[in-house]
């Protein structure tokens, strides 16, 4: 599997900006999809499903702030499915940006659920920014750092941002309080995802909140401690 992570990489804890999140829950799978606001501009992470209603919904909310980009911790369908109807709101000139190695599953990922699962969702244009470990997705006064998490899907990756009211990380679906990501999925690998969850947890400093891509949010330490699929991560040397 490709885009594994780079284990001379770290991240930069020099907190800067301020962030506001809200989480909208929707979508056939109950995907959270999380506005994420700084200053006047905003990005959307996983934009799940009718996106033109989540344009309208965000506009009503905040009107004078302006997204300014589309963004996909992973390529399944469950959290695509918005990015066409956001942009046909929004206009094509707000980028959807995913990582460089799941666009081969946002473009099948759609089929697939069809067929397998029965749910539709809509396809999602050609990404405009392809991301890789390091990368940084700036907005405001804050940017999101990329750490590559495959595992869950070739290019899960996970976006972490160290600001002045605390480190918070958008996890996708490569950790959940107690667990991780499905592997049994197109795509997925066991081994692949403990690496990963061994390398974001030496990374991630503890008090990080870590909003997940269904479901509760948790924290870097209550994981630590908690659950067993880290602690083997890290125990077993991935």
């Amino acid at each position: 599997m490709t885009g594994m992570p780079a284990s001379d990489f770290s991240l930069d804890l020099e907190p800067h900006g301020t962030l506001s999140i809200e989480c909208v829950e929707n979508g056939p799978i109950q995907t959270n999809t999380y506005f994420v606001t700084s200053d006047d501009e905003a990005v959307v992470i996983d934009p799940a499903w009718e996106g033109e209603e989540l344009a309208r919904h965000f506009a009503v909310r905040h009107p004078e702030v302006r997204i300014v980009a589309l963004v996909c911790t992973h390529g399944h369908a469950d959290h695509t499915g918005g990015v066409a109807g956001l942009r046909r709101a929004l206009g094509d000139d707000v980028p959807f940006v995913i990582a460089a190695d799941d666009v081969e599953t946002a473009r099948d990922h759609v089929g697939w659920l069809r067929q397998a699962w029965g749910i539709d969702t809509e396809q999602p244009p050609a990404p405009d920014r392809l991301l890789t470990e390091g990368d940084r997705i700036e907005f405001g006064d804050v940017n999101l750092q990329v750490i590559a998490t495959p595992g869950h899907t070739p290019g899960g990756i996970v976006l972490f941002a160290a600001t002045e009211s605390g480190n918070v990380a958008f996890c996708g679906d490569t950790l959940f309080p107690g667990g991780h990501g499905r592997t049994d999925l197109p795509g997925g690998d066991e081994t692949t995802i403990m690496h990963s969850l061994a390398h974001l947890f030496r990374l991630l400093p503890q008090d990080t909140l870590c909003l997940c891509g269904h479901g509760q949010s948790t924290t870097a330490g209550a994981e630590l401690e908690g659950n067993l699929f880290v602690r083997r991560a890290l125990n077993m040397g991935y």
